[in-house]
């Protein structure tokens, strides 16, 4: 292998240069205070976690994990997604509070991206989780809570499409018979490969009725509606069961008032095996690729030995900035030259200013080689300078 390039980084890392960061910034602060206020608590999990446990549990597939060794030769993993960590800790350090419990997070996430050129290996991620709740309430309001945080971030125009697992399942086990078929299927519509699901629905084994039932599934999408056209298609016990979640859930959609920005989409499948029940991802119109997503994980506390049924949701802060598309007000900074003779002056103004909430920058003048580009580069120019110099204060 050959050493890299000096200037080089590892696939997938990227830096974040000034304007990007700024405006993450921006974003970031906004949500973060739409979280506060419907009740939700902020905490941090460790970067590095043990891959025997957040690894293992994880929804994140076991090849986009980075793994290292300790020096006692445990297995670790950069923390891949926020679900296991926040899992982990609410059945250690937070396994004396009642449930429900309201947690919010803002952290990094690594996922190793195998011969995708293009895709992050390090992304911010911002999101919520509600552990302790399996009402239709619960997923009503974590769905309406990403509305609004979208929103108060500056999204103007963008659509958050829900499904439900169950229903998924229930269709597609009541038409083929068995969980191995039913599995290819899944794929597809798991990879939205739906040229292909529909080519391998027309080569099975089955009648006509029931090869229109499984591709009118793709059909699935809108409204309100949606529930009734998919109550045409299944009439089993496990059928009746989702849709009456899903009428549940319109309605506490209908009562926050955000029913104009999701739309039912009964085909969505996020995950083969983690998600248990409604599950939803939001796109913006600059985008091909969802921006957030999230779902109903009623197994994974389990996992840790604190079962719980819980929903949440997160959002991907690049992809999120890109489909805003605009830069937040520039605010310009001042830049005061001085000279060593008039530095206390410098340093004092400079204080004062600060205090009034104005970004200043200090520089010594006889470590400028081009006096006229500052004035391009900051919105005020200082001079503090004595007779060596430019001449007196002045701006």
């Amino acid at each position: 292998m050959s050493k890299p390039f000096m200037f080089e980084k590892p696939s997938g890392m990227r830096d974040t240069l000034p304007d990007l960061y700024q405006t993450k910034k921006a974003i970031r602060e906004q949500m973060e205070e739409e979280i506060r206020l419907w009740g939700y608590e902020a905490i941090e999990t460790p970067t590095l976690e043990y891959y025997d446990t957040v690894g293992v549990a994880s929804a994140i597939l076991d090849q986009q994990l980075f793994k290292l060794l300790d020096q006692q030769g445990n297995t670790l993993v950069l923390r891949p997604d926020m679900t296991a960590p926040i899992a982990r800790l609410v059945a250690s350090s937070l396994k004396d509070r009642a449930y429900p419990l309201r947690l919010a997070y803002t952290s990094n996430v690594y996922r190793a991206q195998q011969n995708e050129g293009g895709k992050p290996a390090e992304f911010e991620q911002l999101g919520v989780e509600l552990i302790g709740d399996g009402t239709s309430s619960a997923d009503g309001e974590v769905i309406a809570l990403m509305v609004a945080a979208l929103k108060r971030a500056g999204l103007k125009t963008f659509k958050v499409a829900i499904g439900h697992v169950g229903y998924v399942n229930a269709l597609l086990l009541d038409v083929v018979g068995n969980e191995e078929r039913a599995e290819g299927l899944r794929r597809f519509l798991y990879e939205k490969n739906y040229v292909g699901y529909r080519e391998h629905v027309k080569g099975l084994n089955l009648s006509s009725i029931d090869k229109s039932r499984l591709l009118s599934l793709l059909k699935l999408r809108g409204g309100r509606q949606a529930i009734d056209d998919a109550a045409s298609l299944i009439q089993t016990a496990e059928g009746e069961v989702v849709l009456n979640e899903m009428t549940k859930l319109w309605d506490v959609l209908e009562s926050y008032g955000v029913a104009d920005y999701v739309k039912l989409d009964l085909n969505l499948v996020l995950h083969m095996s983690y998600y248990t029940g409604v599950v939803f991802e939001g796109y913006g119109n600059r985008l091909g690729v969802p921006l957030c997503s999230g779902g109903r994980y009623d197994d994974l506390l389990t996992k840790f030995e604190r079962p719980a049924q819980a929903t949440g949701f997160g959002v991907r802060l690049d992809l999120l900035a890109e489909a805003i598309g605009e830069k937040p007000i520039e605010q310009k900074q001042t830049c005061i030259m001085f000279s060593n003779e008039r530095r206390d002056e410098a340093v004092a103004l400079a204080s004062e200013k600060r205090r009034d909430g104005i970004a200043v920058v200090l520089q010594d003048i006889s470590g400028v080689t081009d006096l006229d580009s500052m004035s391009d580069q900051y919105g005020e120019v200082i001079y503090c300078i004595g007779k060596a110099g430019k001449g007196g204060a002045s701006e």
